[in-house]
């Protein structure tokens, strides 16, 4: 069984920050990426960003230069440090982990509300 269990959402003002965290436990041998997503009212949920084994990063053009992800492996963390948030960016943001264990598997966290409203 996996466990993601995330934190880190909340309210803020337009132009504020919030840092998101992440955290992967249970029973997995190989992480092949960690990453996220949100899911904006009225629509369908998309990528935020994802970080892989190495290092390298891919982000949403929506969010590039405001938001970086980042990774702690001996913690299986992954964290998202949000600045400049902007009203659209209101969500709610699930931590998604990929596993190469079994030919590949998802993993989803239950999600955190971030709301950006002045």
């Amino acid at each position: 069984q996996v466990q993601l269990v995330e934190s880190g959402g909340g309210l803020v003002q337009p132009g504020g920050s919030l840092r998101l965290s992440c955290a992967a436990s249970g029973n997995f041998i190989s992480i092949h990426s960690m990453g996220w997503y949100r899911q904006r009212p009225g629509n369908q949920r998309e990528l935020v960003a994802d970080i892989f084994n190495g290092g390298s990063t891919d982000y949403a053009d929506s969010v590039k230069g405001r938001f970086t992800i980042s990774r702690d492996n001996a913690k299986n963390t992954v964290y998202l440090q949000m600045n400049g948030l902007k009203p659209e960016d209101t969500a709610v943001y699930y931590c998604n982990l990929g596993v190469v264990d079994g030919g590949g598997m998802d993993y989803w966290g239950k999600g955190t509300l971030v709301s950006v409203s002045s």
